[in-house]
């Protein structure tokens, strides 16, 4: 995949220098390659043995020019105490893979981005499930963009080199697994699309699984039906079946993958596991068929426990990672089992059956819109804010350099679980929920033609227990109306879960925490009623048939349109006009030429014009036209301003003879330069201030002075118009004009200089001969 380095005829290897006997001529490894074919030209090359090679595995992945290099490293022992599978996966672009210097004043890749994190997060819940449960191992997977040819997509074979890179070491692992990106655009299904054929497409799914099954699905869609999602998935299913078949024969040419490493991290006693089995498992069956809520819950599973835990011997409780092992599996177990027997929940709902819901809107005064949603113990409230196009976000990504108009922060704090934990930025997962309702709520943001506007939605979860980026989707919309925010439809969404032995399933709407920790599949749903926006799938169960899936995407229709309609009794339609306090913009185009007049030599005329109407104003080109935007939460200002700008824009002809009024603008020592009309200036003389001679023009005039005056007509050369102050001014008594001007300019009797004939018959002085000159002056 990289190619040999060539060596000139004059130049020699290390190992030639300095005359090591049997040195190959080449010491680059050879490589071990597999290529898999996606079918419309688009190949896949899996490569390893030639870099990083000390890594437990290592793999180089190939589309087109977008490589990506993954690599994988995990301890053999696991740190005392740790209870669960410490896994690091970080996904990182170079800005050299593709031709870029980082913005910023370091030049330096900083910080993950959100789409390194996005993309970081698809990869580690497709490898998480795999790895063995008592493995506990410090993991780390690196996954680099090393090369991008600016039309492959890197993160849609982010997951596939992850996984080739564990294929090919020895860290314990139930893969293979892969991810692939499907489109449909103009109703036909395209795998990992270039990013131009993604244009114009209305469903695009990230879709990972293994040879048997479906693993995790995220994406977001143009209201498309459940039919349609399930068909996308299939398709997806297919080709990921085709990589891993690829992995599997790439990881049986590689050695060291043969013989997987052996490890004990985990120190289970049946018997101890057998007693608390005993002890709890019918108590956490009866409190399980006993509705309690969230706090009450809690305490009596710990009351519970206690009580086994004073039944054990001293030399039993020594372990406690494996005492916690043993209560949630009998926990876990018990609950389940309740729900597939009786169809009971923890809270004492059906399986199909949602949460008490309301809602409110305009609830904070001061912001441009404001909603709080409330289902159930989870409570979110939304904070609209409209800006103009300077607020944008700008994405400054390896491959790209673009920007956002419509933006959602999503924030946790602790206190909605009733926790306490220092106040940091978001971490992955807000940034990840976030993304979802974003996702969820983009495709009925109005274009740019009906909502000039940009817009950021801050969402603060108050209360949680289940499902609140759902509430976020759900208080989102309703901000939006209360904004006034044309959008082409509310959007409303639900957290679903499954519990399933393998022959019975009982599909959650609605999911609650506790659910969600002991399903087996857990997926949000965003849409509108006529359909599917947003989706996010994590499925832990083996062999789940379509049938069922369809059946759970159809039980999740019925629960968000139910949850639509408690949302649309609070508002159900946005808004006829913004807030009083909401700025308000005016959008105008320009000719291209006039860009230049309007923003002024180094932006003076377009800031003068800020400072004097108080509007806000930024320009664009836009297909060969000037894209003007004018904001002000005063009309009288946008007024002003957009007066301002249309007269340089299309400044109106100034008329000779027409009397105006307009400010200095500049003072010279031949005159001053007064503003005619926006845009348009003209030369006011000295010799015009007054009927009276004026030395000094600051005598009369200084800058920033309002004058009248008259439009006496239009220098031939310059284009600058003439302008007369004496002209509206009295005329005095006795005042006689001068004579009219002679050709050359010169007034009386006196003949113009150039009519004396010119004596060119006679030579000049210096020219004519000695004898010939006068006497000498000395």
């Amino acid at each position: 995949m990289i190619g040999p380095i060539k060596i000139g005829p004059d130049e020699k290897t290390t190992n030639q220098k300095h005359g090591a006997k049997g040195a190959p001529k080449n010491m680059k490894p050879q490589a071990i390659t597999k290529t898999i074919d996606m079918g419309d030209g688009k190949i896949i090359t899996l490569e390893t043995g030639v870099l990083a090679k000390q890594a437990d595995g290592a793999v180089t992945v190939r589309l087109g020019d977008t490589i990506l290099l993954a690599t994988v490293v995990a301890t053999k022992e696991a740190r005392e105490g740790i209870d669960f599978l410490p896994l690091q996966v970080e996904y990182r672009e170079k800005f050299s893979a593709a031709g870029r210097f980082p913005g910023g004043f370091f030049k330096r890749e900083a910080r993950p981005s959100d789409h390194e994190v996005l993309t970081s997060r698809l990869i580690d819940r497709a490898l998480r499930p795999l790895f063995p449960d008592d493995f506990h191992g410090d993991t780390q997977v690196v996954v680099t963009l090393m090369s991008s040819d600016k039309k492959n997509q890197a993160d849609a074979i982010a997951c596939l080199a992850a996984s080739a890179a564990l294929a090919v070491s020895n860290i314990p692992f139930g893969g293979p697994v892969s991810e692939v990106r499907v489109a449909r655009i103009n109703g036909k299904y395209i795998l990992n699309p270039t990013l131009e054929e993604t244009l114009g497409n209305d469903l695009d799914l990230i879709v990972a699984g293994t040879k048997a099954d479906i693993l995790m699905v995220e994406g977001e869609m143009q209201e498309v039906q459940e039919a349609d999602m399930i068909e996308a998935i299939k398709l997806a299913h297919q080709a990921i079946q085709k990589q891993c078949v690829a992995m599997e024969e790439l990881s049986a040419m590689v050695p060291k993958s043969q013989t997987k490493r052996t490890y004990n991290h985990e120190n289970n006693i049946a018997e101890i596991g057998q007693k608390i089995h005993d002890f709890c498992y019918q108590k956490y069956y009866d409190l399980a068929m006993a509705p309690s809520g969230k706090e009450e819950r809690m305490e009596k599973f710990a009351a519970i426990k206690e009580a086994c835990l004073a039944t054990l011997a001293d030399e039993e409780k020594t372990d406690k990672a494996m005492l916690a092992r043993f209560f949630k599996k009998t926990q876990k177990k018990a609950v389940r089992n309740v729900c597939l027997d009786h169809g009971k929940r923890l809270d004492g709902r059906k399986t199909d059956e949602i949460r008490p819901i309301w809602a409110e809107v305009d609830v904070l005064p001061g912001t441009h819109g404001s909603a709080i949603f409330t289902r159930g113990e989870t409570q979110a409230i939304n904070l609209l804010t409209l800006g103009s196009s300077m607020d944008e976000q700008t994405i400054d990504r390896a491959t790209a350099k673009t920007s956002e108009r419509f933006m959602l922060h999503y924030n946790f704090p602790s206190f909605s679980t009733g926790e306490v934990k220092p106040i940091r930025g978001p971490g992955r997962r807000e940034v990840g929920h976030g993304n979802l309702a974003l996702r969820a709520l983009k495709p009925v943001i109005p274009g740019i033609e009906t909502n000039p506007y940009t817009i950021r939605l801050n969402c603060d979860i108050l209360e949680s227990n289940g499902s609140s980026s759902m509430a976020t989707v759900c208080s989102g919309t309703l901000a939006l109306m209360d904004a006034g925010v044309k959008i082409k439809a509310p959007v409303s969404g639900i957290a679903m879960g499954m519990i399933s032995d393998g022959n019975r399933h009982a599909i959650l709407s609605d999911i609650l925490g506790d659910e969600d920790f002991l399903g087996d599949m857990d997926f949000k749903i965003c849409g509108t009623a006529k359909g599917i926006t947003a989706t996010q799938m994590d499925m832990k169960v083996d062999g789940l048939p379509y049938e069922v899936l369809a059946q759970a995407l159809e039980q999740a229709r019925q629960g968000r349109l139910h949850i639509l309609g408690e949302m649309m009794k609070t508002l159900d339609a946005p808004r006829a006009d913004y807030k009083e306090h909401a700025p308000r913009i005016i959008t105008i185009t320009i000719p291209k030429e006039s860009i230049g007049a309007v923003i002024g030599p180094g932006g003076r005329v377009i800031q003068e014009i800020q400072a004097e109407t108080g509007a806000h104003i930024s320009i664009d080109e836009v297909d060969g036209m000037g894209h003007v935007e004018i904001m002000s939460e005063n009309k009288a200002s946008i007024d002003a301003a957009l007066a301002r700008v249309n007269a340089i824009a299309n400044p109106p002809q100034a008329e000779v003879g027409a009397n105006y009024k307009g400010r200095v603008k500049t003072i010279m020592p031949y005159g001053a330069f007064v503003e005619v009309m926006p845009g348009v200036d003209g030369l006011l003389h000295v010799s015009e201030l007054d009927w009276k001679r004026i030395e000094r023009v600051e005598d009369v005039l200084k800058e920033g002075d309002v004058i009248e005056f008259q439009v006496t007509g239009k220098d031939p050369r310059s284009g600058k118009l003439k302008l007369s102050r004496r002209a509206l001014l009295p005329k005095p008594e006795g005042y006689v004009d001068r004579e009219p001007a002679m050709e050359g300019g010169r007034g009386g009797d006196r003949p113009y200089r150039g009519d004396r004939p010119r004596r060119d018959d006679r030579p000049r002085r210096d020219d004519r001969p000695r004898e010939d000159r006068g006497p000498s002056n000395n």
